[in-house]
C-alpha cells in the first residue's frame, strides 16, 4: 500500500513526503500563481502513468528474454468537451480527461514483440486504476502510524 503526506509550505509550494524519509516539492507554474518550483499535480499523473508503462513494459520484456534498452513514453494530457471525444462511452456531457501517450522502445524487436509490448503498455497496474471507478474516503485519523 502506497502512502504520501502532503503538508503545505508556502504560497502554492507543497512538500510530499513517502517512504521512508524521502521528500520533494510540488508547485503551480508561474501563470497559475506559482513559483515553478516542482511539478504540478497534473504531471504528477502523467509521471506516474508513463513510468508504470516503461516499468510493466520493461519487466514484461525481461522475463520473455527480450533485449530491451530503453522505454520512452511521452503524454500529455488536456481537457475535452465530451462530446468531442469519439473513444468516450458513458461521457457525452461537461468534460473528460484525455491523455494522449506514445510508447517507443530502444531494442532490437520483430514486430509480433513491438506489437505484444504496447499491448502490455495498456496494463500497467496505474493505466487499470486511471481507467476504473477511483472511490476517494476521509481517512480514520486513528489508523494514521
Amino acid at each position: 500500500m502506497s502512502e504520501v503526506t502532503v503538508s503545505s509550505l508556502h504560497n502554492l509550494q507543497n512538500e510530499v513526503r513517502y517512504g521512508a524519509d524521502q521528500t520533494f516539492l510540488t508547485d503551480e507554474p508561474v501563470a497559475a500563481g506559482g513559483e515553478d518550483a516542482g511539478p504540478d499535480p497534473y504531471t504528477l499523473i502523467l509521471a506516474a502513468l508513463g513510468s508504470c508503462i516503461s516499468m510493466t513494459t520493461m519487466l514484461y520484456a525481461r522475463r520473455k528474454g527480450w533485449a530491451v534498452e530503453r522505454v520512452t513514453v511521452r503524454l500529455r494530457q488536456k481537457r475535452i468537451h465530451a462530446q468531442d471525444c469519439s473513444e468516450c462511452e458513458n461521457s457525452k456531457e461537461g468534460y473528460v480527461h484525455r491523455i494522449e501517450r506514445s510508447v517507443d522502445f530502444d531494442a532490437s524487436l520483430n514486430e509480433e514483440q513491438r506489437t505484444r509490448l504496447k499491448e502490455i503498455a495498456h496494463k500497467c497496474p496505474v493505466h487499470k486504476t486511471l481507467t476504473s471507478e477511483i472511490v476517494i474516503v476521509e481517512l480514520d485519523d486513528d489508523a494514521s502510524g
